[in-house]
């Protein structure tokens, strides 16, 4: 009976899991502006806006580290992964398992759904926190790693069933929800930024640069947090998406798109998501603070009603379920990869149940910035080896796709570059004590070379061939 069901939700959906995606069902720009838009605009900045305020960002820094790293991040998507996806118009798992192999791919895409159900997990809690209002959930706080109350594992699992029904109908139920929500949250945010600096006593240029300044982003870290500078900033801006970019995991989104412009369309969602809705609920967290002296609650929910009511509560619902939705459709097609005979929709299926068991920890949330940075961190290896595999076989003399040409399911070149690289960013935190936001960058090009000088060794071209 269940299996019927599911079957006539997702119909005919085809993914092309493992054939390039046909000119039938490209998309234009129009389906990217308003994925990108929802996505970014999303869960996260009700999290990551207010953990920059309690880490003591001065406001100067956040607004140049911001316009500077959100540029970079774009960059990345529109000149690194979208002419490799427009090219090739494969998932990502299906490319990597052509280069690396079968069996390393096997490992690389648990490692990935397993990251991707965790980050789906801590968006299903930040719409937890908003459902629970009305219901007076005890909320998480900064400190806390457990759920409190059994309401709060009710909740989170609920809502995780029905962000599920909605992912395991594929890319274009994903894509219209996103359209159909975004222009709403975008308005949302707005009106959260205007609201909460009227709360803070803001009416004229000058006084929103003084409460900017000094109330706001102030320079001063809430207790037993760290203080973050304009490099943490730029960096984190950068990469906080790490794992989409020159990660490559978006080439299983931009697969889709008609022209490799298309990665430019990210533009509008960093820069009204990782820019504006950051700054505006950074202006939140601070109503919130200033109502709520010496609180340590840090629930997204809570501190959207605090300034907008029901209307900020809806959002932060919303929000984080179009965060939520095409992550676990990421780590589905993830799983997929490892299971190719099973069908996509139950993959997802599974995906989601593991990703509303997750959600029952608050650690996710209040851990978000580690978290996003170590996801990225550990998935961006493997991008650099799609990267060099595209860009320098024919010019540095080594085999295109080393596994699939050599009919190999295992290549020690792409597993040495994954393992390697991220034993050389582990040096650089435990000896020098670079901290974890900046190791993507020198691990990047660590990885490239690594792979590079392995396949000239293991896949070589013949001298005919490379000329």
């Amino acid at each position: 009976m269940a299996n019927r069901f599911f079957k006539k939700i997702v119909g005919g959906t085809n993914e092309y899991e493992r054939t390039p995606v046909p000119a039938a069902s490209l998309k234009g720009n129009k389906s990217f502006l308003g994925m990108y838009a929802g996505e970014h605009t999303a869960g996260t900045e009700f999290v990551i806006g207010p953990l920059f305020v309690a880490h003591g960002v001065a406001a100067g820094d956040l607004v140049l580290g911001l316009l500077i790293g959100n540029l970079l991040a774009v960059l990345s998507w529109a000149l690194i992964t979208a002419p490799i996806a427009t090219s090739k118009r494969m998932t990502l798992y299906y490319q990597l398992e052509r280069i690396a192999g079968k069996n390393v791919v096997r490992w690389y895409n648990l490692v990935n759904a397993l990251m991707f159900c965790f980050l789906a997990g801590s968006m299903i809690a930040v719409s937890a926190t908003a459902v629970g209002i009305p219901f007076n959930l005890e909320m998480p706080t900064l400190t806390d790693w457990l759920p409190r109350t059994p309401g709060w594992i009710v909740t989170v699992l609920l809502l995780g069933a029905v962000v599920t029904m909605v992912a395991i109908q594929g890319y274009n139920q994903v894509s219209k929800f996103a359209n159909v929500m975004s222009p709403w949250m975008i308005l949302i945010f707005f009106s959260a930024a205007i609201v909460g600096l009227s709360q803070l006593g803001v009416g004229s240029v000058e006084s929103l640069v003084s409460v900017a300044q000094e109330v706001i982003w102030n320079g001063v870290p809430l207790p037993g947090m760290s203080r973050f500078s304009i490099w943490h900033v730029i960096f984190f801006a950068w990469f906080c998406n790490m794992a989409m970019h020159i990660g490559m995991s978006d080439l299983t989104i931009l697969r889709y798109a008609k022209s490799w412009t298309s990665g430019f369309a990210v533009f509008a969602g960093v820069y009204l998501g990782h820019f504006v809705a950051w700054i505006a609920s950074g202006i939140l967290y601070a109503v919130f603070l200033q109502a709520n002296t010496g609180s340590q609650e840090f629930a997204p929910g809570p501190i959207a009603y605090q300034t907008l009511g029901i209307a900020g509560a809806v959002c932060v619902v919303v929000a984080g379920w179009t965060t939520a939705n095409p992550t676990i459709y990421r780590a589905g097609l993830a799983l997929q990869g490892i299971f190719p005979k099973v069908a996509t929709w139950k993959i997802t299926a599974i995906v989601g149940g593991i990703t509303s068991l997750a959600a029952c920890f608050p650690a996710l949330v209040m851990k978000l910035l580690d978290f996003v940075a170590l996801y990225g961190l550990l998935l961006m290896p493997m991008g650099a080896v799609i990267f060099a595999d595209f860009y320098f076989s024919k010019k540095m003399g080594f085999r295109e796709e080393g596994a699939l040409n050599s009919g190999s399911d295992f290549s020690l070149p792409a597993l040495l570059s994954w393992v390697l690289t991220l034993a050389f960013c582990l040096g650089l935190n435990y000896f020098y004590g670079i901290e974890i936001f900046f190791l993507g960058l020198p691990g990047w090009f660590v990885a490239v070379a690594i792979f590079v000088i392995l396949s000239k060794v293991k896949y070589p071209l013949a001298k005919s061939l490379a000329a």
